[in-house]
């Protein structure tokens, strides 16, 4: 997400003025815009002439701001659309009207709330600039495809494709085949030259079926010593190479969940995510004294200052309950200034998907609450 101006206060008024530029960003805009807010944009509006002989109808840009009511993400269209009534006087919609305004990629909008909290600001900060939270990079390769990401704790960023369409190996096509694909190698090592930064990212992974991956390794190596691209040459230790059914994105988790690479990444955010949640279901199978999911279990621990671990999706922060976000966001707060390890997932992530399962809230703990086990709390906290 670009950044293009801003005025943020933590915990009092402010706005920014953003462009969503990948679709995560628009999941990111969607985690950030709550009923209440007041949101401007660029939109269209049909309008009805009288041109004499009769009225005609004609799309007219307009520039509107609405307060918050409704809001609406469509992943698969990627869009987000917002209803609420119109702040803007202008000829065509009057003040107080309803009008739903549409986020699209590309299309600049402003974002302005009464209080800014510590979670949304957070989250402007890494979503404007997501390559500082993405320690991990993976290379997805096979013969003529090619997909370099970018994976952080929050989002996955595809930082370059690359497609080349390769001749069969059989007989005379054999010279256009390797000439092909020496071409093809060219441009992935190009790509990860540019969009692989040594100094934030702690592992590149290159992964895929068959052999590419091992045939790209070699060049990278080799290209790498005769241009003398020191910062592949010093971080030639955190090349990793391992298996993946295609070179498509959604193999990222196949490669996220490798034992021959896990070892490897455990330092890198989306794998201290993936773990987490792992090491949380392992201790309620062992110890569920030591484990606890759902608001009312994880506050009572909190108040006990007994969380070590905390695991919670930003689907929680959604809610159009204020009251009920505040607790959420200061618990985040709360615990990290106490020392505790805090997980935001992602509900765009399995892991997410699956913390939502257990409420979308979950603590591991520092030392056993057998009594509060056993407690029943009310739904609200």
């Amino acid at each position: 997400m670009k950044l293009l101006q801003n005025q943020l206060t933590k915990e009092g008024p402010g706005w920014v003025k953003v462009v969503p530029e990948e679709g995560e960003d628009l999941w990111h805009a969607y985690n950030l815009v709550r009923e209440g807010d007041r949101v401007e944009a660029t939109t269209f509006r049909k309008v009805l002439r009288d041109t004499g002989t009769g009225g005609e109808s004609e799309r007219v840009k307009l520039k509107l701001m609405i307060r918050v009511e409704a809001v609406e993400y469509d992943a698969e269209g990627q869009q987000i659309r917002i209803k609420g009534r119109n702040l803007t006087e202008t000829e065509h919609v009057k003040l107080g009207a309803y009008h739903t305004l549409e986020l699209e990629l590309q299309r600049a909008f402003s974002l302005h709330k009464d209080s800014w909290d510590s979670v949304d600001v957070e989250r402007v900060r890494t979503a404007c600039d997501p390559a500082a939270s993405a320690d991990l990079a993976v290379l997805l390769i096979t013969e003529g495809l090619a997909h370099l990401c970018l994976v952080g704790s929050t989002c996955t960023l595809t930082r370059a494709k690359i497609e080349a369409n390769i001749p069969r190996k059989r007989g005379a096509a054999a010279a256009g085949y390797d000439k092909a694909m020496e071409s093809f190698y060219e441009k992935v090592f190009a790509a990860v030259v540019r969009h692989v930064d040594w100094d934030i990212v702690r592992c590149l992974v290159i992964a895929g079926p068959g052999f590419a991956k091992e045939q790209f390794r070699e060049h990278l190596d080799q290209e790498a010593q005769r241009r003398e691209v020191r910062a592949l040459l010093l971080n030639r230790s955190k090349i990793l190479l391992a298996p993946a059914s295609s070179a498509y994105k959604h193999s990222i988790k196949e490669v996220l969940a490798s034992s021959a690479v896990s070892g490897q990444i455990k330092d890198t955010k989306a794998a201290k995510e993936v773990q987490a949640l792992a090491d949380f279901l392992a201790m309620l199978a062992q110890d569920s004294s030591r484990a606890f999911y759902g608001p009312g279990h994880v506050h009572a621990a909190h108040e006990m200052g007994a969380i070590q671990s905390l695991l919670i999706t930003d689907s929680l922060f959604r809610t159009t309950d204020v009251a009920k976000r505040k607790k959420f966001v200061a618990l985040v707060d709360e615990v990290a200034a106490g020392g505790g390890e805090v997980h935001v997932f992602s509900g765009m992530h399995a892991s997410g998907e699956q913390l939502n399962q257990l409420t979308g809230i979950a603590a591991t703990l520092r030392f056993p609450l057998p009594d509060l086990e056993d407690a029943e709390f009310e739904a609200d906290w």
